[in-house]
C-alpha cells in the first residue's frame, strides 16, 4: 500500500482528518478491481460493463482505518464516495459534542450524493466503523457522467428519496415517542433480524455499544443503561454487557402497541 502523505501530517489528531486533509492512503487497484466495486452498486446497476469500465477509469480506490473520517460536516463536497469494503457512519454533532446518528452505511452504499450535485458542503460527517475502502469520484468527473447516462441520476433521486423518508423517520421517532419506546423498538428490530431461538428465549447481540446506540437514539449512555436495567426487572429480557436475551418478545411488541 503506498501512502501519499500532507507535509503538516504530524500536527494532526489521529482520527480528526477529512478527505481533503487526512493521509490518503491510495490503494493500488486495477481497473477490474474498481469495476468489479463500481457493478455491485445499486446506485449504477443500469450501466452496461463497458460504461462501469468507462467510469473506473476515473475512479480512485481509497482507504480508512476504524475512527477515521471521510469527512466533516460544513466541509466543502469534492466528490461522491461509494464504499467499496467495510462500514461508514453518518451522523451529526451538536455545539455540545452530543453525537446524532443518522445511519450506518455498507459497502455498495453512497454517501452524500446532494452535495455532489448542488455545490452546497457536506451536511453531515462521516466516520470509519472500521477499516474501510472507497471509491472516489471527483465531483466533476460524476456530475459529466450523470450528463452522459440520465437514468445514473435518476437513480441518484430514488437513493436521495429514499435516505429522506429514513431522515423523517427519525425525526418523528426523536419527536413523538420517549427514549423507553425507541430502545423498545430498537430491540424488537434486532430480534426479528438477528435474533436466534432458544430455550431462554430470543438472543442476539448488540451490533454496538450502549454509547453508540444512544447516539442512534438520541439520548445519553445512562438512560440506555437505566431503561435496559427496568426492562429486565420487569422480566422482559435479559442483559448481559451486550448480550441481550428477550425473554417475552411480545409483551415487547404490545408495549409498543400501546404507547400514545
Amino acid at each position: 500500500m503506498c501512502n501519499i502523505k500532507n507535509t503538516d501530517e504530524s500536527t494532526r489528531r489521529p482520527g480528526a482528518e477529512s478527505l481533503d486533509t487526512a493521509i490518503i492512503r491510495r490503494v493500488p487497484s486495477t481497473p477490474n478491481d474498481l469495476t468489479a466495486v463500481l457493478a455491485n452498486t445499486p446506485l449504477l446497476s443500469s450501466l452496461s460493463q463497458s460504461e462501469v469500465q468507462l467510469l473506473a477509469q476515473r475512479t480512485v480506490k481509497k482507504t480508512f482505518h476504524t475512527g477515521e473520517l471521510l469527512f466533516s460536516e460544513g466541509e466543502p463536497c469534492n466528490g461522491l464516495n461509494i464504499i467499496a469494503a467495510g462500514k461508514v457512519r453518518i451522523f451529526k454533532t451538536s455545539v455540545s459534542g452530543r453525537e446524532q446518528v443518522l445511519g450506518v452505511e455498507k459497502p455498495g452504499e453512497s454517501i452524500a450524493e446532494i452535495p455532489v450535485f448542488d455545490g452546497g458542503p457536506y451536511p453531515a460527517s462521516a466516520m470509519a466503523v472500521e477499516d474501510t475502502e472507497i471509491a472516489f469520484i471527483s465531483r466533476r468527473d460524476f456530475q459529466a457522467y450523470c450528463m452522459e447516462h440520465p437514468e445514473v441520476a435518476l437513480k441518484v433521486l430514488a437513493v436521495v428519496g429514499a435516505r429522506l423518508r429514513r431522515l423523517v423517520a427519525i425525526i418523528e421517532e426523536l419527536s413523538f415517542t420517549t427514549i423507553r419506546q425507541r430502545l423498545i423498538s430498537s430491540l424488537v428490530r434486532l430480534a426479528q433480524s438477528d435474533g436466534k431461538r432458544t430455550g431462554r428465549g430470543v438472543e442476539f447481540l448488540l451490533p454496538c455499544t450502549h454509547q453508540e446506540l444512544a447516539n442512534q437514539l438520541g439520548t445519553v449512555r445512562e438512560l440506555i443503561s437505566r431503561n435496559l436495567t427496568r426492562l429486565q426487572a420487569e422480566g422482559l429480557l435479559e442483559v448481559d454487557s451486550r448480550q441481550i436475551v428477550i425473554k417475552d418478545l411480545k409483551g415487547l411488541t404490545e408495549i409498543l402497541e400501546v404507547a400514545p
